[in-house]
């Protein structure tokens, strides 16, 4: 259920760590903020299904949200977990194709959407949205070479290890420790986003721990990001 919000400094903090609003000025991302409305979904409700209009981009600010597609045999294959702070559905609503994919809440969801008629009266009438979009593109056309380069070239530990970094961020380990880390999610959604089978990143689990990169318990892993930098960056398969 969406209702009006006006914008608030969350909103304009999120928005500022966006690949798509993050280059824009602080006037024009306020400008972009005011068009925002809020939203929430309940855990298990499908936001969007794969054909639908492509109509409203979103923004998480908390929970998760599942992004997936089905295969031809019958199978779903999640390709991403959005969750706070990161953009989803922006491809539909710049170009208003049907959707790609579909989206549902693995929690209680709080959202931000941007209507597609919002979106196109602002980079009619704000240049610099216009140019912030086109680096936005360019700038998902390379991750996706990225992304298919460790698929097709790199064994699973090395893409679960790139994965692990990812999550992990910033943060830095104290010397001599750990970092502990909470996916949010199964080991079975982690290996829907790898495109692996779950054997597949036990194993591969197995291989990094046997490494010292990650200590498992019950319900987290611990993450060393230095020696997972070193497995990241080792041979092609």
């Amino acid at each position: 259920m969406i209702s009006m919000s006006s914008p608030d400094e969350r909103l304009l903090w999120l928005l500022g760590g966006t690949d798509l609003f993050k280059g824009l000025a602080e006037k024009d991302r306020a400008v972009c903020a005011a068009r925002f409305r809020q939203a929430r979904f309940d855990k298990g409700q499908i936001l969007f299904s794969r054909g639908d209009p492509g109509t409203h981009l979103y923004l998480v600010a908390e929970g998760q949200v599942r992004l997936a597609i089905g295969t031809s045999d019958g199978r779903e294959l999640s390709f991403q977990i959005a969750v706070a702070g990161d953009l989803f559905g922006e491809i539909a609503m710049l170009d208003g194709s049907p959707r790609s994919a579909e989206a549902t809440a693995l929690t209680p969801v709080s959202a931000y959407t941007l209507e597609r008629s919002a979106f196109r009266e602002l980079w009619s009438t704000h240049p610099a949205i216009t140019d912030s979009i086109i680096s936005f593109l360019c700038w998902r056309v390379r991750n996706a070479s990225d992304r298919l380069e460790t698929i097709a070239l790199y064994p699973m530990e090395v893409r679960l290890a790139r994965f692990l970094l990812v999550a992990i961020g910033e943060r830095q380990a104290p010397p001599g420790r750990r970092l502990p880390l909470e996916l949010g999610f199964s080991q079975s959604e982690l290996a829907l986003l790898l495109g692996a089978s779950r054997p597949k990143i036990n194993v591969a689990l197995g291989i990094l721990e046997k490494a010292g990169a990650v200590g498992r318990t019950s319900d987290r892993l611990f993450c060393d990001p230095a020696k997972l930098a070193a497995i990241a960056q080792s041979h092609k398969g």
